[in-house]
């Protein structure tokens, strides 16, 4: 008996153990390529040039080396600094309204009625838009003369009637924020909902008896359950506010003046309108290391999650 123990628990370990087939890489091998063509290279590549004077207006190829040069004017160049406060303000707005608005919804459609579950089907359809398709249809429907925004939004608030809503610095901004939050709020929700439902009901139905209100119930039990959810969901359109930039190129083209022009907007104009590609590739990882430290923290909270 013991020795068929024995041997049912070496068979047991024997499965356990992960199994070393070389054939594995030579499967993954095509797509470490692509990897390694698309990504790596030219991240090392623009990470040689970072410390390099480089422009193309005065030559094809890189120059001289120039230590930490390109680094340090940019936490003295004026347009970087306004970059950088134009892209945290409008992470904020982009991140604080997508959360809320998306939370608002995940709300009003948790119970699973027949019009909230066909609503539901629904809210995946603005997130699948493509950003330029929302660039062009967010400026074509904020213009003062015809677009339907505009139009209700004057005839609900009559000072703003004919405002230019891309022709004011906050206003700018703030449309091309909306323009995002009007994809990623449904998509929120939907994770939202999801989260609500692992939601105990008998924890709120206690609450109740015990004579709280709704917003009580939410405040103190909903909330703070919820809590894990929108952090990663925060992380998550952190790092994609910081890559903004189709919208601001179709919608407005960093202005009006350069009140937004993102970072990823001011490392296009450098590199590709100024040509200099020593300085844009400076900045360009500055950009990379704040967006990694972004998914560092969403990947540490994911794979934290797991265990």
């Amino acid at each position: 008996m013991a020795i068929v123990q024995k041997s049912s628990n070496s068979l047991a370990e024997e499965a356990n153990k992960p199994t070393r087939n070389p054939l594995r890489w030579v499967l993954l091998l095509p797509a470490l390529l692509v990897i390694a063509v698309t990504v790596i290279y030219p991240l090392l590549s623009s990470f040689v040039t970072s410390f390099r004077e480089w422009r193309l207006i005065y030559s094809p190829r890189p120059g001289g080396f120039v230590g930490l040069e390109n680094y340090v004017r940019a936490f003295s160049d004026a347009g970087f600094l306004n970059s950088l406060q134009v892209s945290a303000l409008y992470v904020l707005l982009s991140v604080s309204l997508s959360l809320m608005l998306g939370l608002a919804i995940a709300l009003l459609l948790s119970k699973p009625t027949r019009l909230n579950i066909f609503v539901r089907a629904l809210l995946i359809f603005p997130f699948a838009v493509a950003p330029i398709l929302k660039g062009f249809s967010w400026r074509f429907m904020l213009n003062p003369e015809y677009g339907v925004y505009a139009q209700m939004i004057g005839a609900v608030i009559p000072p703003l009637k004919d405002y230019l809503w891309l022709g004011n610095e906050f206003s700018a901004l703030l449309s091309i924020a909306m323009s995002e939050v009007w994809g990623w709020a449904p998509l929120f929700a939907l994770m939202f909902i999801g989260a609500l439902g692992s939601i105990p009901s008998e924890l709120t139905e206690a609450a109740r008896v015990d004579g709280a209100t709704g917003w009580q119930i939410f405040w103190k039990i909903t909330l703070p359950l919820l809590a894990p959810v929108i952090y990663i969901v925060a992380l998550l359109k952190i790092i994609s506010s910081l890559k903004m930039f189709d919208q601001v190129v179709i919608m407005t083209g960093g202005g009006p003046g350069d009140s937004t022009q993102t970072l990823y907007y001011y490392v296009y104009q450098i590199a590709f309108r100024n040509l200099d590609m020593g300085y844009a590739s400076a900045v360009s990882w500055i950009l990379v290391l704040v967006m990694g430290l972004f998914a560092f923290l969403y990947v540490r909270t994911l794979l934290g999650g797991r265990h």
